[in-house]
This record gives structure tokens, sequence and C-alpha cells, in this order.
């Protein structure tokens, strides 16, 4: 399965944060914004990775991840030029997709799954059945999102975005599998009346073939939009809490590359002396090495 990580926008939300750097790059607690929808991804043995941004921003996050040998992956890069929409992805995609299953991760979302095995079983039988998995959360807010309506039987009605009136407070959240046609299906859709190739859209396409499932995130599972100064504080206050109570460290990219045998032991060595010995994050790395 291919992964692509949508880390472009204006991060005009985030304003002046933004101004001078990718929101992507911002700090949530101790690590930059990209480093949890990149350990989301990793976390679905997902290797293969396609990073989409602005010309102006791309340079940035590549010279934080470079090409990902380090971390037993493969990251290619790609400009998207204008915000045209969350499904353009898989039109500029369509060479690295290559008709496999993908999985789009948007890079503001931060994701937190208490049963990660189960939903990687979930979206790879999916994928075996050629059928697309959107991952849906309870929200307070559902104006604000792409919201799902079902019927009494929690089968999928629609799929509509940022409803003035929503039909449900379950909102599809920015973690969508799709079948290896999605780049195909996408080439198809029109722009919305805001100019952009809405990603609903492209879920409603596989809902009218009967190819779509649902996901749900319930209690004990952790969605987080940081795309706005209070959500940015709220993900940083709860990734402090985390790491404070558990002792473990959250999105760290090297600890996954190495539980999730993408690197060797020796490889994993190789990062940690890379690092100064006083440096926390290093501490941390040689813990879980002596395990």
């Amino acid at each position: 399965m291919k992964g692509i990580l949508l880390a472009g926008g204006s991060g005009s939300r985030l304003y002046p944060m933004t101004r001078v750097t990718s929101k992507q790059l911002l700090p949530v607690y101790d690590k930059p914004m990209i480093y949890y929808p990149l350990s989301t991804l990793m976390m679905f043995d997902i290797k293969d990775i396609l990073i989409i941004s602005t010309p102006e921003d791309l340079p940035r996050i590549e010279k934080l991840l470079g090409d990902g040998a380090r971390l037993g992956l493969s990251l290619q890069y790609k400009v998207q030029e204008k915000p045209n929409g969350i499904a353009e992805a898989f039109i500029l995609g369509e060479e690295f997709i290559n008709g496999e299953p993908v999985c789009l991760i948007l890079g503001d979302n931060i994701f937190y799954m208490s049963n990660f095995t189960g939903y990687r079983e979930q979206v790879l039988a999916g994928a075996a059945a050629e059928r697309a998995t959107i991952f849906t959360y309870r929200v307070t807010d559902p104006g604000r999102y792409g919201i799902v309506e079902f019927d009494r039987d929690l089968n999928v009605l629609s799929i509509e975005e940022k409803p003035k009136q929503p039909k449900s407070n379950y909102a599809s959240v920015g973690l969508y599998f799709y079948p290896g046609d999605a780049s195909c299906k996408a080439k198809t859709m029109k722009p919305s009346a805001r100019g952009e190739l809405e990603i609903p859209d492209l879920s409603n396409i596989y809902l009218s073939e009967g190819r779509l499932s649902v996901a749900f995130m319930g209690r004990g599972n952790v969605w987080i939009d940081a795309g706005t100064p209070d959500s940015l504080v709220e993900a940083g206050l709860w990734a402090q809490m985390v790491e404070k109570r558990q002792g473990t460290k959250v999105a760290c990219i090297e600890e996954i590359a190495f539980r999730r045998k993408f690197i060797t032991r020796e490889e994993f060595k190789a990062i940690i002396d890379e690092l100064k010995s006083d440096i926390d994050y290093r501490k941390y790395l040689m813990s879980v090495y002596d395990e």
C-alpha cells in the first residue's frame, strides 16, 4: 500500500505563525507537526510515501525528512502549485500510486488509536476487496467538517462537506484509504463552488458504487485537527500529558521504525549516535534501545 501525506495549504488559520514557515513544521509539544501524520502512516506499515506541499514549503520539509532511508522509508516529494482541493493529491500522485491501494493523510491531523491492529486489518481487508475506507469521529461542531450521514443500521447514506444543516455528528477525518483506481476517479471530478476538488465527492463516488466502508473512532481514540491556534495548543498539551504520564513518546518516528522492524537494531543505534548526549530525545531513544 502506498501513502500520501498532503502537507499543502497556506496555513492562513495559523497566521502570523505561518508567515515564514509551513504549519506542518510548527511544533506540537516536542516534535514538528508533520511527525504525527507520518507516524500514523508508519503504524499502518506504509513505507512508500509521497509528500505533497507548496513550492515554498516543500524544500524545508525535504530538508527535515530527506529520502526516509534512515527510517527504512522511501519518501518522494511533489509540488501542489495551488490549493485546489484534497482530492487533487490523487491526480498529482497518479504516477506514484501506479494503480496500488493508497492511504491519504492530512498533514495537520493528529491521531492516537487504541486499536491500531484492528484498524489495520480492516483497511487491508477493504483494500483486498477494492473498497474505500474512511474514518469517522464524533464531534460537537459538525458544521466545520465533512459529515457522514447514516441510516439506522449505520450504513452510509451520504457525505457532505461543511453542511449548514448537518445530518449527523460524525465527521470524516483526514485519513482516507482508497483502491488503486482513485486517481482515475479523481480526474473525472469537477471543482466545487469553492473551486476545489472535494474529498467527500470522491468518497461519494465509491459510495454510489457500493464500495465504501467506515471505520468508527470511538472512545479511547484521539483525533485533533491542529490547523487553528486553539487546536494547536490543545494538541501540544495532549501530547505532553501522554508523554509525562506514560513515559513514552507520541509520534516518535525513530522508535516506530525500530519497533515495526523497518530498521535493524544497529541502524537504530546509529541514529541515536548522531545526537548529542545531553539531548532528552536521545536519552529517550537510548532507553528504547536498552529495553
